[in-house]
């Protein structure tokens, strides 16, 4: 191992981990070093694609963007997406190596996966400089510590400085930081270098006397605080973000007029993946976004959205039982499906292999598709064009379509049906050439495979457009540009984190130098 090591620890899950280790590597890259985010185990339904065509956690995806370099496999070895009754799907360098109850992984994983583990850390260090680790909810759950790969296990194998990050917003946050470093070994709090209290809002002064008593009870310096940042167009965590982004648009739900937003309701199912692809139509000043788990919710709506899902047969029935399937077939206006959710669209989903289930369930019958379940999932970075360069019946010309794709069905279309989009499917080494999805020939309904397609400026924008036009909406002009404000966000991260936190003594910790004339981002 070559690199030098820099941890984030936190207190809790949702303390911000996954931001900051992203603005640090932002830093460090800033700063003209070679620098790659580790995990060495993350839990989330929410995923993306590599370019070797294999599954990572999606924090680790957008720490690589952060840092500049392409996603890989090696940055998070092992993730788990949990699939109900207490079991998980567990993916081991990109690849489903098996689906285990939480007590069965317990057990196995220290034996089994750390090698994996350190196999991954190994092959990042060799070529980087340096290396910003992310740990998993908090090094102090002392009933999960001896079969840890993740925490401070991972902090030793690495020889890595940890900084531990408290959450001040959630309240509490003193006694969090004390707690947890008293529940560690006396060599493990050796480790911790010093604290960062994040998501402050307030006068940082009154905070003074608390970070005094607090540095004289650990030993151990405070590195800063970190503000609250609102308005970054940077992933939520985990699907904590569902809540505040109704209430963020219910206020838009309820203007009227022919200029007033368009409504998009997405279903948002028990096991709903990836809910990442609406964060570039939740930034739209023209659209109102509501998640919806209840039938009702879906009156009014102009497009209807379901979302992928890791459980695609469970969240169908769900749907059926909770009167949300009626709500959508009687729906007039636009329907949408992303990976399961177009699956759900379709006539019927098999699963002979036994998947998710077993036999096969009948689907809305709203494209002319039938989903069979294959034990091997398909993960490719992909782009294309629209099939029939139109969107709901209004002439598209020339849209390009870039996403990823991450499912384990295999859909083929009835009769006269057409598809979607016409994509290249990509990985290091090749390219295919396929055809995507399904829109119906009444123009209304659509699906497709490919997650983060909203993320493109262009597609989005005509999509809304074209949405609006079937809406009988007035056209609107202010469009978001959700690509540059993804960068600008990072960029304002790393500006924040850098000035809020002792950056000589982090870049010290990494035997590094840092050069504040360069915090703008110059080459050393």
């Amino acid at each position: 191992m070559t690199a030098r090591a820099i941890m984030v620890l936190g207190t809790s899950s949702h303390v911000g981990k996954s931001l900051l280790t992203a603005a640090l590597c932002r830093i460090f890259a800033q700063q003209g070093y070679r620098v790659a985010p580790f995990k060495s185990q993350n839990m989330s339904l929410n995923s993306a694609a590599t370019p070797e065509g294999l599954e990572i956690g999606r924090a680790q995806a957008l720490q690589a963007e952060a840092a500049g370099i392409a996603p890989s496999v090696h940055m998070n070895p092992i993730l788990l997406k949990p699939s109900g009754n207490m079991t998980s799907q567990v993916i081991v360098h990109g690849k489903i190596w098996g689906r285990l109850s939480a007590a069965e992984y317990h057990l196995r994983r220290v034996d089994e996966l750390l090698p994996r583990v350190r196999e991954s850390y190994e092959a990042l260090a060799a070529a980087n400089d340096v290396i910003v680790l992310e740990g998993a909810g908090s090094p102090a759950e002392i009933n999960l510590k001896q079969h840890d790969i993740v925490n401070m296990r991972m902090a030793e194998m690495a020889d890595a400085a940890c900084l531990l990050v408290g959450d001040i917003d959630r309240g509490g946050v003193f006694a969090s930081l004390l707690g947890t470093v008293e529940l560690l070994e006396p060599h493990e709090r050796e480790r911790i270098r010093g604290f960062i209290i994040n998501k402050f809002r307030g006068d940082v002064a009154l905070l003074a006397p608390g970070i005094r008593m607090i540095e004289e009870r650990l030993g151990k310096p405070c590195l800063g605080v970190v503000p609250h940042l609102d308005g970054l167009a940077l992933e939520e965590e985990d699907s904590l973000g569902l809540p505040a982004a109704n209430a963020e648009h219910q206020a838009r739900w309820t203007i009227a007029g022919p200029r007033r937003p368009l409504r998009i309701a997405i279903v948002a199912f028990p096991s709903l993946s990836n809910f990442t692809d609406f964060d570039a139509l939740l930034a739209e000043p023209s659209v109102a976004v509501r998640f919806c788990r209840k039938a009702e919710e879906l009156r009014e709506a102009d497009v209807v959205i379901l979302p992928g899902s890791k459980q695609t047969v469970d969240d169908l029935l769900w749907m059926r039982n909770a009167g949300i399937e009626q709500a959508v077939l009687a729906h007039a206006g636009i329907v949408v499906g992303i990976c399961g959710g177009m699956q759900m669209l379709g006539a019927q989903i098999s699963d002979p292999e036994g998947v998710e289930s077993h036999g096969d369930v009948p689907g809305l019958s709203l494209l002319p598709i039938r989903t069979t379940m294959r034990a091997e999932k398909i993960t490719r970075i992909a782009t294309g064009m629209l099939a029939v360069g139109s969107l709901f019946g209004q002439p598209v010309r020339d849209v390009p379509l870039r996403g990823y794709e991450i499912h384990v069905g295999e859909t083929t279309y009835i009769g006269d049906a057409e598809p979607f989009a016409q994509l290249l499917r990509q990985s290091h080494d090749s390219s295919e050439a396929v055809i995507d999805g399904c829109i119906s020939a009444d123009r209304r309904v659509a699906g497709t495979y490919l997650h983060g397609l909203f993320d493109e400026d262009a597609f989005r924008h005509a999509f809304l457009a074209a949405a609006r036009v079937h809406a009988q909406l007035a056209p609107v002009d202010n469009f978001h540009a959700w690509s540059r404000k993804r960068q600008e966000s990072f960029d304002r991260l790393a500006e924040t984190v850098r000035n809020s936190l002792d950056m000589a003594s982090i870049f010290a910790w990494a035997g590094l130098a840092y050069a504040p004339a360069h915090a703008d981002g110059a080459a050393r």
